[in-house]
């Protein structure tokens, strides 16, 4: 992706013409600077990026995000495909406070059933609320009269709320792309009346699974219940139940507008995919020793991913001689994630310990058990990686989706490979047919992988069976039948983007 300087005042390309816009922590590129100024833009990793990216292409809209500088925002671009950058500034402090501390040290934590405990700072809550007024700022500047803006996720749920009061004339979509926790975890969060004001500034609020959506719905009912601050009737109104790819229940806000609740399940965009040669799907399987199973990870380093657990699955599979005559290999890409927070230092520091520990004790000279990068990898080579696996291992403790997953299926459209899926990734309720484990019990990853490679061996035919009908769902259910999902619902008696060739909607 490429990038051109915006012409007109600094800051002010589309500013209050975009009748499209997306709000997101992040810009869906990187922005760096040559010594004269001249703008490049890269696109920036991560499944929100990949899933929106297309949406906004097709239709010229805007996206609000921070560029990942530190310091002023730089003046708005236009990618080469048409999307407007309106960057956001982060100041040092803001990045410590609101990004590393509350959205990653409080809510992530909090939201994936507290696999780490929570940190409740107030210092950290103000940069929060401060931070998502800029963006609401930042968006209302941008968005033309009548505009739909869709703001994406955890980092931004006061900005519905903000925006609301600034812009009442917009329509307001929210996407939480984590897990929502039980209301009993929620209600630990001192702030949570406000969090709760702020989602109920949006038209519509979505999730990706009916559970997470009624966990949002008894929390409202509690909170009111308990004589809400934030002006909830004590008797909330519900109406229907969220179901999955459709909006059935609505919330009646303080403000006497309804508010859409529902799940959403996010997938992935296929026309991004393409089949890599098959030579250098042949070469890799050469460099790692041509072994007759090769198991893959691709994960952000992070401690809910599970990527220790898995490792000492297969470590005590390799003790016990458990599978004596198959010679397998291990590609583990463990891209980095966090690293000035303590807990995501020691998940790292875990796991490669236990790579070196497994190398040692069952590698040979040339020939680890385990080839770990810590690195990012280019979308190119990822593909190589799908390719070239027979089984893809996506062991997370918790996960809203889990677009890796659906990577995989889709790499794989002859049928060939198997997915050995934690139970508690949102995926594991569209993608049935994987090999589910419980992350928690060594025992139970163990045994999902021996019977995938079992069936391997002995039963191929039953392993592409399988993966034909998850390649079939994958299929059936791309980021454009989310996307229109979402926006069919957020307007219920308008076209959607993703049926009109303008950018208007």
């Amino acid at each position: 992706m490429e990038a051109r300087e915006s012409s007109g005042q600094p800051g002010s390309l589309g500013a209050g013409t975009s009748s499209f816009v997306v709000v997101a922590n992040r810009l869906p590129v990187d922005v760096d600077f040559a010594p004269d100024g001249t703008p490049s833009v890269k696109p920036a990793p991560g499944g929100l990026v990949a899933a929106l990216t297309p949406i906004l292409e097709k239709h010229r809209g805007s996206w609000v995000g921070w560029a990942g500088n530190i310091g002023p925002a730089p003046a708005a671009l236009t990618t080469a495909t048409g999307v407007r950058l309106h960057p956001v500034g982060l100041a040092e402090s803001d990045y410590e406070l609101f990004y590393e501390g509350f959205s990653n040290a409080t809510l992530w934590p909090l939201y994936h059933d507290l696999i780490a405990r929570p940190t409740f700072e107030r210092s950290w809550w103000t940069a929060y609320r401060e931070v998502n007024e800029r963006f609401a700022r930042a968006a209302a500047n941008v968005a033309a009269q009548g505009a739909t803006i869709w703001v994406q996720d955890y980092q931004l749920q006061l900005v519905p709320g903000i925006l609301r009061q600034l812009r009442p004339d917009v329509t307001i979509g929210f996407f939480l792309h984590i897990p929502f926790p039980s209301p009993d975890l929620f209600r630990q969060l001192p702030w949570r009346e406000e969090v709760i004001r702020g989602l109920l500034g949006a038209d519509l609020i979505g999730f990706h699974l009916t559970r997470c959506a009624q966990n949002f719905l008894e929390l409202t009912r509690q909170v009111s219940a308990a004589g809400s601050h934030i002006g909830l009737p004590d008797t909330l109104e519900v109406s229907g139940a969220p179901s999955v790819r459709a909006v059935t229940a609505a919330i009646t806000a303080p403000d006497g507008r309804r508010v859409g609740v529902g799940a959403f399940p996010i997938s992935i965009d296929l026309g991004s995919f393409t089949r890599p040669p098959a030579e250098s799907v042949a070469a890799l399987r050469r460099q790692l020793g041509d072994p007759n199973v090769l198991m893959l990870g691709v994960d952000r380093l992070d401690y809910t991913k599970g990527i220790l657990q898995r490792l000492l699955a297969i470590e005590e599979l390799l003790a016990s001689a458990a599978l004596p005559h198959v010679r397998f290999s291990v590609l583990q890409v463990a891209t980095p994630s966090r690293e000035r927070l303590a807990d995501y230092r020691r998940a790292r520091s875990e796991v490669e310990e236990a790579v070196g520990r497994i190398n040692g004790r069952f590698g040979a000279p040339g020939r680890p058990v385990v080839e770990y990068l810590h690195r990012s990898v280019p979308k190119e080579e990822l593909a190589v990686y799908y390719a070239a696996a027979d089984v893809m291992l996506v062991t997370p403790f918790k996960d809203g989706m889990n677009l890796v997953a659906k990577e995989f299926v889709a790499a794989h459209p002859e049928s060939g490979g198997a997915l050995v899926l934690s139970e508690f990734a949102g995926a594991a309720e569209e993608l049935t047919q994987a090999y589910l484990c419980n992350p928690f019990d060594l025992d139970s990853i163990k045994r999902a992988i021996h019977q995938t490679v079992s069936d391997l061996t002995h039963r191929p035919q039953a392993v592409h069976s399988r993966m034909a009908a998850m390649h079939a769902q994958v299929l059936a259910h791309d980021v454009d039948k989310w996307a229109q999902s979402f926006l069919q619902n957020l307007h219920p008696r308008r076209p959607t983007p993703t049926d009109d060739p303008g950018p208007a909607l």
